[in-house]
C-alpha cells in the first residue's frame, strides 16, 4: 500500500508562484510513474504533468512553460514536486498527486494504481 501525502497549496494572486509537493511512501524500485492532476469545480479531472522514472515527462499543453514537474528519492521515500509559475485563474483547482507501481506509464491518462487526498490551489485576479 502507496500513501501520497500532497502540500504547498494555497491562495496566490495571479502570476505568482506556488510549489507544490507529493511524498509517497514507496521504495524506488517500486516507482514507475508519477503524476499531477487537477479538478476545477464543475470540471472533470484533468491530467497536468507526469514523469517517469527514466525522468521523461509530459506536459498538458494549458501549462506547458509555466509548470515543471520533478521527482527525488530518499529511503522508502519518493517525492514529486510541481512548481507552478504564472499561475493564471484557470489554475484554480484542487491538485491530485499520482502513483503509479505497474509495468506501464499511464502519463496524463487515469490508470493510477494510488492517488492522494488534494491540496487546493486557488489564483485570484
Amino acid at each position: 500500500q502507496v500513501q501520497l501525502v500532497e502540500s504547498g497549496g494555497g491562495s496566490v494572486q495571479a502570476g505568482g508562484s506556488l510549489r507544490l509537493s507529493c511524498a509517497a511512501s514507496a521504495h524506488v524500485q517500486y516507482y514507475n510513474c508519477m503524476g499531477w492532476f487537477r479538478q476545477a469545480p464543475g470540471k472533470e479531472r484533468e491530467g497536468v504533468a507526469a514523469i517517469d522514472r527514466y525522468g521523461s515527462t509530459s506536459y498538458i499543453d494549458s501549462v506547458r512553460g509555466r509548470f515543471t514537474i520533478s521527482q527525488d528519492n530518499a529511503k522508502n521515500t519518493l517525492y514529486l514536486y510541481l512548481q507552478m509559475d504564472s499561475l493564471k485563474p484557470e489554475d484554480t483547482a484542487v491538485y491530485y498527486c499520482a502513483f503509479n507501481s505497474g509495468s506501464w506509464c499511464p502519463g496524463l491518462g487515469f490508470e493510477y494504481n494510488y492517488w492522494g487526498q488534494g491540496t487546493q490551489v486557488t489564483v485570484s485576479s
